[in-house]
């Protein structure tokens, strides 16, 4: 959102949305049954992040969220190796990026002026269609 922009909960799910995606992994601590942190959960399994959570007591209203989502596949973490351990094959794999046929180095040289001007002109708060 833009410098002074006042933050509103309908905005809290984008902004969510986004850090899952750059995460390999989400850690909810404790979350009630209508909790925020059990939205951005689900969006993280979706993105094919981990999804960790750390056991309450069932008579803790605070942790029904956070016991709901064990049902839901969530690792259980009752220590750091337990966040290492899940994530480390994933930090093992090597990061490979497809090269297209006519892209001899993706990295050189940066956007001409023309490209420049149409992706900030595409930059906005609303989604945008791009056809190729």
């Amino acid at each position: 959102m833009p410098l002074g922009h006042e933050p509103r909960a309908r905005d809290f799910p984008r902004r969510n949305r986004l850090i899952s995606g750059a995460a390999l992994g989400v850690i909810v601590v404790e979350a009630t049954q209508r909790s925020g942190s059990l939205i951005t959960a689900p969006m993280a399994a979706e993105q094919g992040r981990e999804v960790f959570a750390v056991l309450g007591s069932p008579l803790d209203p605070r942790a029904a969220g956070t016991n709901d989502l064990f049902k839901q596949g969530a690792i259980l973490v009752t220590e750091a190796s337990d966040v290492i351990n899940a994530v480390a094959p994933i930090l093992a794999r090597p990061v490979m990026l497809p090269l297209r046929d006519d892209d001899d180095d993706p990295l050189a040289g940066d956007p001409n002026a023309g490209d420049r001007a149409q992706i900030t002109g595409l930059r906005g708060p609303s989604p945008v269609s791009i056809e190729t």
